[in-house]
C-alpha cells in the first residue's frame, strides 16, 4: 500500500518517533507498529544525518577519553563475542579500576575485523539520552540504545531476530541489511533465536523480505521477531540500535496472577498445610487440592480489578526508565540563593502523580514514592497541572523537598542550563 509521508521539519525541530520515521504517528502506528519493517532514507527524514546523535567522532571520544567500562562495551567477531580481558585493563595510576578499556588492544581487534558495541547509551551519551527519553514518553515502552561500529566488509553477528522492536539509524558509512520474515512471532524475552537456530538458518537461506543499503541518515524500522543480518561494505560503518522493550498482555498476565498470589495468601484454607504423608508427586492425591486452589484462584480473579493492575503495571513502567538528569552542583546552588520569587519546574520526563494514601495523598513517579500531607495537597496538584511554580507558592519547606524528592528543579540561569546541554568535546 503507497503511503504518504509527512514534510519533515528540520532535525533541531523534531523530537521523539518524529525523528526517526517519515510517517505521522498514527499512520507508523497502524500499518507498521509491531507487524511490518519500515526502511526511511534520509531525504524522506529532510536530509537528517544523524551526526548530532553520534558520530565517529563521538565514538572515538567515549572510546578513548571518557573512560568507557565494561559492560558498556563489548567487541565481537563473526557473531561470536570476545572476552572482557582482551580489551580491558587497569588505568594507571590513580585510577586501577581494571576493567577500563584499553585502546590500543581495541584499535588492534577493530584493524583485525571485530565489531565495537557501544551499550546502554541512553545512560552516557547525552543526546541518546534525551532522544530515548523522548521516544520512551512517545511510545509509552522503555527504550535502550546501544551502537555497532563495524569495519568495512565485515559482518558483526549472523543472522538472528531479536526480542524488542529496534529502531535502526546509520550514522556512517553503508550496510547491508537482509530481512526476513520471523520464524516466531512477537517472541518473548525467555524466546530467544539460539532456541530455534535451525528454522533460522534455513529462512536465512531463502529471499529475504528486504535486501536494502542503509546510508548515513537511514532509518530501518524491525518488529521483534524479525530476522536480519548486516555487512559492512567498504568503509567503516556505525548504526544506532534502539531497541523497544515492548509492553505486552503477558505483563498483563503477570500482574493479574500477582495480585492472584496476594490474595490466596490472606485465605487461612489456602495457607494450611496439606496431609501429613502428603505424596504431591501424586496426581490422584493430589487432586482434590489442585480443585481446591483452581477454584480459589477463579474466585479471586474475578475480584482483581483494572485500578489493581494498573497500579502494579504503573510500578513498572516507573521503574523501567530514568527521568531527565538534574545538575546536582547547579541545583544545590540555587537551593542556597533562592528566593520567593525564584521558581521550579517538573522534572521532564518523571511521570509524577498524586494518588489517594489514607488521610493525605502519595506523589508517585520514576524517583519513588513520596507523601503529601493534606494541607500540600493542593500545591502539589497545581505544580503537576502548570509544569511550574513559584517557591513563595509552594512553600519554601515543600518545594526544597520536592526537589530534593527529585520531583522538581529549580529553574537555572541560562548559563547554567547551557552547561548541562554541553556535548563533551
Amino acid at each position: 500500500m503507497a503511503v504518504s509521508s509527512v514534510t519533515q521539519p528540520p532535525a533541531a525541530a523534531r523530537t521523539g518517533l518524529r525523528r526517526l520515521v517519515d510517517l505521522d504517528p498514527a499512520t507508523f502506528a497502524a500499518q507498521h507498529w509491531g507487524r511490518e519493517p519500515r526502511h526511511v532514507p534520509a531525504a524522506a527524514r529532510g536530509g537528517d544525518d544523524g551526526q548530532d546523535l553520534l558520530s565517529l567522532a563521538a565514538v572515538d571520544r567515549l572510546l578513548s577519553v571518557q573512560g568507557v567500562r565494561t559492560p558498556f562495551l563489548r567487541v565481537a567477531r563473526n557473531g561470536v563475542t570476545r572476552p572482557d580481558a582482551d580489551f580491558t585493563r587497569g588505568g594507571g595510576v590513580g585510577a586501577g579500576v581494571t576493567d577500563q578499556l584499553d585502546d590500543t588492544a581495541l584499535t588492534r581487534l577493530f584493524a583485525e575485523g571485530s565489531t565495537i558495541v557501544l551499550q546502554g547509551l541512553h545512560r552516557t551519551h547525552e543526546p541518546l539520552i534525551t532522544l530515548a527519553q523522548d521516544l520512551t514518553a512517545d511510545l509509552g515502552h522503555p527504550v535502550q540504545v546501544n551502537a555497532y561500529v563495524t569495519p568495512p566488509q565485515s559482518t558483526g553477528f549472523s543472522a538472528h531476530y531479536d526480542v524488542h522492536d529496534v529502531f535502526v539509524l546509520q550514522t556512517a558509512g553503508e550496510k547491508t541489511w537482509r530481512i526476513h520474515a520471523p520464524v516466531h512471532e512477537h517472541p518473548l524475552r525467555d524466546q530467544p533465536w539460539d532456541q530455534r537456530r535451525g528454522a533460522v538458518a534455513d529462512r536465512a537461506a531463502g529471499e529475504p523480505h528486504l535486501d536494502i543499503t542503509m546510508r548515513p541518515g537511514d532509518v530501518l524500522y524491525l518488529p521483534r521477531g524479525w530476522l536480519h543480518a548486516a555487512t559492512a561494505k567498504g568503509e567503516t560503518s556505525a548504526h544506532v540500535t534502539i531497541g523497544v522493550h515492548t509492553w505486552h498482555r503477558g505483563h498483563v498476565a503477570d500482574a493479574l496472577l500477582a495480585a492472584v498470589t496476594r490474595a490466596l495468601a490472606e485465605d487461612p484454607q489456602q495457607r494450611a498445610s496439606l496431609p501429613l504423608g502428603a505424596d504431591i508427586g501424586s496426581a490422584d492425591a493430589l487432586a482434590d487440592d489442585v480443585e481446591a486452589v483452581r477454584a480459589a484462584m477463579t474466585a479471586a480473579l474475578a475480584e482483581v480489578s483494572v485500578a489493581q493492575v494498573a497500579a502494579d503495571l504503573g510500578g513498572r513502567q516507573d521503574r523501567s526508565h530514568t527521568p531527565a538528569p538534574v545538575a546536582p552542583v547547579a541545583t544545590a546552588g540555587a537551593l542556597a540563593g533562592w528566593h520567593e520569587d525564584s521558581r521550579l519546574v517538573l522534572r521532564e520526563h518523571v511521570r509524577a502523580r498524586l494518588v489517594p494514601n489514607g488521610s493525605g495523598q502519595v506523589l508517585i513517579g520514576r524517583t519513588g514514592r513520596h507523601p503529601v500531607g493534606a494541607a500540600e495537597a493542593d500545591r502539589v496538584a497545581a505544580l503537576l497541572t502548570e509544569g511550574s511554580a513559584r517557591v513563595g507558592d509552594l512553600g519554601e519547606e515543600l518545594a526544597r523537598g520536592l526537589v530534593l524528592a527529585g520531583v522538581a528543579v529549580p529553574e537555572l540561569p541560562a548559563t547554567d542550563a547551557e552547561a548541562l546541554d554541553e556535548e563533551p568535546g
